[in-house]
């Protein structure tokens, strides 16, 4: 009876070493795969542009473009923020850089002149994540992917972040800042009355455009986009 039981205990302790490797080799190797492969867009170039670059992000499409003098060079998969943590749209610029910012950030950080948060373009120690809404509001991109980005980019470059359709729920008026004021310049610069960055700062340059739609549309000028105006903005 005792060899037997010895026998029982051996074979239980064997077979739950095993499955545990099991499923350790198999995270190991699934993160290894997602790292490698399976976030990778396929002939795509592998050395620097030579021109002017910068950066365009498009949440939807979870894909962050860099650009070489305005012409699109190549095409990363990303992850953004989820939908109660979204990544803020607008028109910024990569401010500082670093290597192993912190835990959960990969291996480099870029991080972008948000005012009113701190959010950057970083690695990620979660690769399978890459494709989704994921994050707190920063961009994830595989290790491999973020370390080409940062040897390739310098501080300074534009960086535009075009968001899925939100709706402006405030009222936006002088001295608010947030994803929503950048909303309202976008929709401001492509009707042609604001040449700033969308920088989702309601400064004194986005109150004179917003004066100046009023004034052409017969509106009182308020400076002040409520919920009317917004929607016939169409935002």
């Amino acid at each position: 009876m005792t060899i037997v039981k010895i026998r029982r205990s051996q074979i239980f302790y064997s077979v739950a070493i095993f499955l545990i490797m099991s499923v350790i080799c198999g995270i190991v190797g699934f993160e290894y795969l997602d790292e490698q492969e399976l976030a990778a867009i396929e002939n795509q170039p592998t050395t620097p542009p030579s021109g002017t670059m910068s950066i365009v992000i498009k949440v939807s499409q979870r894909v962050l473009e860099l650009h070489s003098d305005g012409q699109l060079y190549k095409k990363y998969r990303i992850a953004v923020g989820k939908s109660d943590t979204p990544t803020p749209v607008g028109e910024w610029n990569i401010v500082w850089k670093d290597y192993n910012w912190g835990t959960g950030f990969g291996t480099r950080w870029m991080g972008l002149n948000i005012p009113w948060g701190i959010y950057g373009i970083h690695g990620t120690n979660k690769p399978w994540s890459i494709g989704q809404f994921a994050s707190h509001g920063c961009i994830r991109m595989r290790n491999k992917d973020v370390e080409e980005l940062f040897e390739w980019i310098p501080v300074g470059t534009n960086v535009r972040i075009e968001g899925r359709k939100m709706k402006v729920e405030r009222i936006l008026k002088h001295q608010m800042s947030g994803s929503d004021v950048a909303l309202l310049q976008m929709k401001l610069k492509e009707l042609g009355y604001l040449n700033s960055r969308a920088d989702g700062v309601f400064g004194t340059i986005t109150k004179q455009a917003v004066e100046s739609y009023q004034v052409e549309h017969n509106m009182e000028v308020t400076g002040i986009v409520n919920r009317q105006l917004a929607e016939i903005l169409g935002i």
